[in-house]
């Protein structure tokens, strides 16, 4: 996505105008404007060039955006807002003294000013100073009429326009009853509320600008054998910092020297400091706690993690959330009828006898009382504090629609391993058979699996850690064990059915059973876990207390998965579903309620992809899973319960925001049309550009009040009605890619490393466990081999083949 800054808008519907045109650019296939930053979200293969050319064309100013430089803009705006505000309330201040203070107060004042002509010449300067002050109004205003597109500074523009050509009139005339001060009023208590909203505006973004506060700016490098600071922007790939305690890490690199532990709260949101040592990785912004370090930079400037947790909050804020085209579809219009309604309530008010001034002052009511910035404000003032209070969190949403959508989300899809359980493999139990002794069977077990790289293997190794053992001929066999030779004997361990056929044994295939045979005779039996996390069981409680129905889903077999299932408290449990096949059962899932989808993002690619909301968990230092439309950077199944609540009323807020700009002006557009002028009803152009103000401030005070929520406090959660009870999945069963060869002729184990050679170059064949005194050969495959072609392979190493099952 491509950003842009955008200058001269004032109300959502300059945010559509600009919209509009840009979306009507050949090569833009999306175009999201924020009111709130004053940046534009550019999809498609159009140019810059053609981009800012038809936002100027529009009538607004355009930039391409560089390194969130619309903070800066926003602390320009309001210093300008500052000054225009203070110049507005003095010369204000000056005319309420002769036009009020004078008439209603008795102030003093020269006499020639006694004199009706004299006041309103006075009067009309000091207006004239005022609205050259706040020219802004009138030159947005009227190149928006200009282009078509009325926006809030129109409405503003005509209001005070209109209050002074009356006033001028009545003094071309000779003097009467002026509108002078209402016209100056008009302008500056609008500036009083741009300059608050404003303000208030910048609170908002307050969250990211925290962020940006965090990145370091000098490190200390080695070079030549020696420290030398310099600037962060300066650092390259490859480069080793000194990281002393209290200093924060300029970059996500690797230890290469010391010992310490690191604050990572500020990235992930966990409290917990993490221990460092060689070989740890590190997270930018994160802060070196205890000891001296020395880290290699591996991703620098705009690739740390830091800088991409800025660039996805910047534009979740850039994007636009669904309920968002509500209040597009109104503003479209909204101005347009104002104006109308205005010129309709002069009419009426100079039908129904009232006078010119009376009338007009009706008219210049609605125009003033309106309020389209309200609903401009309403959507991404909540989604810009929204997604800050996420960030603070270890919550990061990609976009507005995430947002928005995952507080609707029914199901919680949870992939098993790294998600629910820590992804890491512990032995839980081995017991020796057959009379063997116990240590000499985690001897030879570690050893075998030593030269491993399965997760089970190296779990396994770490028995023991006797590395004196000699081990020769080591061979793993894809999916199914090891083989070793070890003190010139045999040792095999593996899944059953691999040790059945090599033993001849029957051992019954259970989750997490490891059997050992030495010399083809069953020695024993290891059983392996996987551990399920500290806090997956109290998340996923609090998931189900708000009423979403969890399923796990794993590649596991069913006993394991079973138990996981019952030990974590999921509702249901899918097991031998392979990366491949998740994205089909998410695919059934979404049939039957809004679905969400939690993994690691590279094998679960697919099903996040699928999903209604895809959540990448324990991204770490690779925040930018393409995949995945939300990134839990703590690795904890809670955050994904907190991003829920954070959702949920993240979208209450907009509809609460988005009930008061429609309410205010369903309130008082009446009141200043003067329907209830027969209950002592009514409402002067002064305060009706006051209630203008504060509807806009009100709303972005609502939107900031989610920084007072604590979305990691489950004590509100409660389980809505129509809470999902069960639902249906078929999982295709895999077809059985292994066959069994009966082979006449293998002697030894150089006939069967002849057999295995040739079975294992066929195209297709991923191994092959061979065993000349079974007579068998187990083949796996990874696509249909003709039986044939098979048998030709044994049968030209002068072996008989007798069967193939």
């Amino acid at each position: 996505m491509k950003k842009y800054k955008v200058t001269g808008m004032s109300c959502a519907a300059c945010q559509a105008r600009v919209e509009k045109a840009v979306n009507g650019v050949d090569g833009v296939t999306t175009c999201s404007v924020s009111l709130l930053t004053n940046t534009m979200g550019v999809e498609g293969t159009a140019s810059d060039s053609e981009v800012i050319k038809a936002v100027k064309n529009a009538g607004y100013g355009a930039s391409i955006l560089e390194d969130m430089d619309s903070m800066e803009t926003g602390r320009e705006e309001l210093r300008k807002m500052k000054i225009r505000l203070v110049s507005s309330v003095a010369v204000l201040l000056v005319l309420l003294y002769f036009s009020m203070g004078h008439m209603m107060l008795g102030f003093p004042i020269p006499e020639m000013l006694h004199n009706a002509v004299y006041m309103g010449i006075l009067q009309g300067v000091l207006t004239v100073v005022i609205m050259v002050i706040n020219r802004k109004f009138f030159v947005s205003g009227i190149r928006a009429v200009i282009h078509l597109s009325p926006n809030m500074d129109s409405l503003i523009a005509i209001g005070s326009g209109a209050a002074f050509i009356y006033s001028l009139a009545v003094l071309i005339k000779g003097g009467g009853d002026y509108y002078f001060e209402s016209a100056s009023m008009i302008l500056t208590l609008v500036t009083v509320g741009k300059t608050l909203e404003q303000y208030s505006k910048g609170k908002t973004t307050s969250a990211l600008q925290s962020l940006m506060k965090m990145a370091a700016e000098n490190c200390t490098v080695i070079r030549d054998g020696k420290e030398v600071l310099i600037p962060v922007s300066e650092l390259g790939e490859g480069d080793i910092v000194a990281v002393r305690p209290g200093e924060s890490f300029p970059c996500d690199g690797v230890v290469v020297e010391g010992v310490s532990s690191s604050d990572e709260s500020l990235v992930t949101g966990e409290s917990i400091p993490v221990d460092k040592k060689k070989g740890d990785k590190v997270t930018s912004a994160a802060i070196n706690l205890t000891g001296f370090l020395k880290v290699k930079a591996v991703r620098v400037g705009s690739e740390t993690t830091l800088s991409q947790i800025i660039n996805m909050v910047g534009e979740a804020a850039a994007t636009k959330a669904p309920v968002a085209r509500l209040a597009d579809r109104i503003s479209a219009v909204f101005v347009p009828a104002v104006i109308g309604i205005a010129t309709v309530t002069f009419a009426g008010w100079m039908i129904a006898g009232q006078t010119i001034g009376y009338s007009l002052a009706r008219a210049i009511s609605v125009l003033v009382v309106s309020c389209p910035c309200a609903l401009g404000l309403a959507t991404p003032v909540a989604i810009m504090v929204g997604s800050g209070i996420g960030a603070k969190n270890g919550i990061l949403f990609k976009t507005a629609g995430a947002l928005q959508e995952t507080g609707q989300i029914r199901i919680a899809a949870l992939d098993k391993t790294g998600t629910i359980t820590t992804g890491e493999i512990k032995v839980k139990d081995v017991v020796p058979v057959n009379g063997f002794n116990r240590d000499e069977l985690i001897r030879l077990a570690s050893a075998a699996e030593r030269g491993s790289e399965h997760p089970v293997g190296r779990a396994i190794a770490e028995l023991s850690a006797d590395d004196s053992v000699k081990i020769e001929g080591f061979e793993a066999h894809s999916g199914a064990g090891v083989t070793a030779i070890i003190d010139g004997q045999k040792v095999s361990a593996g899944r059953p059915d691999f040790i059945n056929k090599l033993c001849g044994a029957n051992e019954k295939d259970q989750a997490g059973l490891i059997l050992v045979a030495l010399d083809r005779k069953l020695i024993g039996k290891i059983t392996v876990t996987d551990v399920i996390k500290s806090d997956s069981k109290d998340a996923i409680t609090q998931l189900k207390n708000m009423g979403i129905y969890v399923v796990m889903l794993t590649g596991d077999g069913e006993e394991n998965a079973s138990k996981i299932a019952q030990d974590s408290g999921v509702d249901k449990a899918v097991w031998k579903v392979t990366p491949a096949g998740k994205r089909d059962v998410i695919m059934q899932i979404r049939k039957q309620g809004k679905c969400a989808m939690t993994g690691d993002g590279i094998n679960d690619a697919p099903a996040l992809t699928e999903a209604d909301v895809g959540v990448a968990i324990g991204a770490g230092t690779d925040v930018a899973i393409d995949s995945a439309n939300i990134v839990l950077m703590n690795s904890s199944l809670k955050s994904l319960a907190a991003a829920i609540r954070l959702s949920r009323k993240t979208y209450r807020n907009i509809l609460q925001n988005l009930f008061w700009a429609l309410f205010y002006n369903v309130l008082l557009i009446p009141v200043a049309c003067g329907l209830y002028v027969g209950l002592g009803i009514t409402m002067t152009p002064a305060l009706g550009a006051l209630a203008m103000s504060l509807s806009s401030i009100f709303v972005v005070l609502n939107a900031l009040r989610l920084n007072l929520t604590d979305i990691n406090d489950p004590r509100h959660d409660h389980m809505p009605g129509n809470r999902i009870k069960d639902i249906s999945i078929q999982v295709t069963e895999e077809k059985d890619m292994t066959k069994t060869m009966t082979i006449k002729g293998m002697m030894c184990g150089h006939c069967e490393a002849h057999v295995r050679k040739a079975l294992e170059a066929i195209d297709g064949v991923d191994s092959a466990v061979v065993s000349h005194e079974a007579g068998t050969a187990v083949v796996t495959l990874s696509k249909d081999v003709e039986d044939k072609v098979l048998s030709d392979a044994v049968t030209a190493e002068d072996y008989e083949v007798v069967s193939i099952s």
